[in-house]
């Protein structure tokens, strides 16, 4: 792919900066990470971060170290030093402090998402609207998470998987499962009611059902997803180690005509608005505690409606303070899921369908000119060695 015009004059300048991304184990973080840096219209190496097996669910301080990665299963981290990082995660975020502190401070970081702590030392944090924080000098406010839909990838994958799909019953709705995630609950009997409305919901089109797991989707839910199976409904069950060709995510983003996708999986949700496809959303029920349901039996809380409240992420004491009337510090794991419907670019399952729009407008290359402007107000190079 040819160089754009702004890249040609800026390398004549001497002010292309050298861009890292950092990758980790989350698709829908990478994603993002990926698509804001080719709106920067600047080359990029990618550096795979892997973490140590204790760390793939615990959570480390947020601090300049690399104490929680794999060295050994990583891309080398050394210098010459990058004048731009681009991560996600606190994870991510760990290993961007630590490069920005072995260059001396000359490395800019640019985060996707807000960081809990430390945030005067990211240079720009990139926060969607599920986020809750205030405007500042390091922050570019956006509606929706920037994704991008890779349509080679799609075209490739619609292209391998038609014969088989064109066996199915159409149109095939795809239901496209996640699964519980910082205060989200998906359990058995979510699955059940999801499962049911969604059958029925394939059942008012006259088309096959294609049910699909992820990553997070518990086993307990496989399992019973895999006995409760009907005539006429397919389901793939995501394996980690199973080449990428047999995921037939693309191919159903490419094919199915509806799409049924629960909250926890905002990557997912915003790919099919982005493609303009018939979107209908599970919502999950917050993960409450033993304290939260004896506060609402006793009619001291009242419960919370994910269709229309904010649920706060930080757990009971987060959600009951909001509830309270005080505001939420942290994210609003509805809010997302809640901005598709009010925009018209998805209903909640169960309510008609509403008809496919030209897709969610794209927020990156405002976001990218964030960027460019940040690199551009400090052209130095990173400090190296010697």
């Amino acid at each position: 792919m040819g160089e754009s015009n702004r890249q040609t004059s800026e390398r004549a300048r001497g002010t292309v900066p050298r861009v890292w991304l950092l990758i980790g184990h989350k698709p829908g973080d990478n994603a993002q990470v990926r698509e804001l840096a080719r709106a920067t219209g600047w080359p990029c190496e990618e550096k795979r971060v892997v973490v140590r097996p204790e760390w793939e669910t615990a959570k480390p301080r947020i601090r300049p170290s690399l104490s929680h990665v794999d060295l050994a299963r990583s891309d080398a981290l050394a210098a010459p030093w990058p004048e731009l990082v681009i991560a996600s995660g606190r994870r991510l975020a760990c290993v961007a402090l630590w490069l920005k502190r072995a260059s001396g401070g000359a490395t800019r970081i640019v985060m996707v998402g807000m960081p809990r702590h430390r945030r005067g030392e990211f240079d720009l944090m990139v926060v969607a609207s599920h986020y809750v924080v205030a405007p500042g000098r390091n922050v570019a406010l956006h509606d929706l998470p920037l994704l991008r839909i890779d349509a080679a990838a799609i075209e490739r994958a619609s292209a391998a998987w038609r014969p088989r799909f064109a066996v199915l019953a159409r149109p095939i709705t795809a239901l496209m499962l996640g699964g519980p995630t910082g205060g989200l609950r998906f359990d058995l009997a979510a699955a059940r009611t999801l499962l049911e409305a969604a059958r029925a919901d394939a059942a008012r089109s006259g088309g096959a059902l294609y049910v699909t797991t992820s990553r997070r989707t518990p086993k307990p839910i496989v399992e019973w997803l895999e006995r409760a199976r009907a005539d006429g409904e397919v389901l793939h069950v995501f394996d980690a180690a199973a080449p990428p060709e047999t995921n037939p995510y693309h191919a159903l983003l490419g094919l199915a005509e509806h799409f049924i996708v629960t909250t926890d999986s905002l990557s997912m949700m915003v790919e099919v608005a982005r493609l303009g496809k018939s979107l209908a959303i599970f919502p999950l029920d917050n993960d409450e505690g033993p304290v939260e349901r004896t506060l609402e039996r006793l009619g001291l809380l009242r419960p919370l409606e994910p269709r229309r409240d904010p649920i706060p992420a930080g757990g009971w004491i987060s959600r009951t303070l909001y509830r309270l009337g005080l505001p939420i510090h942290s994210r609003d794991l509805s809010a997302i899921p809640r901005r598709l419907v009010e925009r018209g670019l998805a209903c909640w399952l169960g309510d008609p369908r509403v008809a496919p729009s030209a897709g969610a407008d794209d927020e990156v290359e405002r976001v990218a000119e964030r960027v460019r402007a940040l690199v551009a107000a400090d052209p130095c190079p990173a400090k190296q060695p010697g």
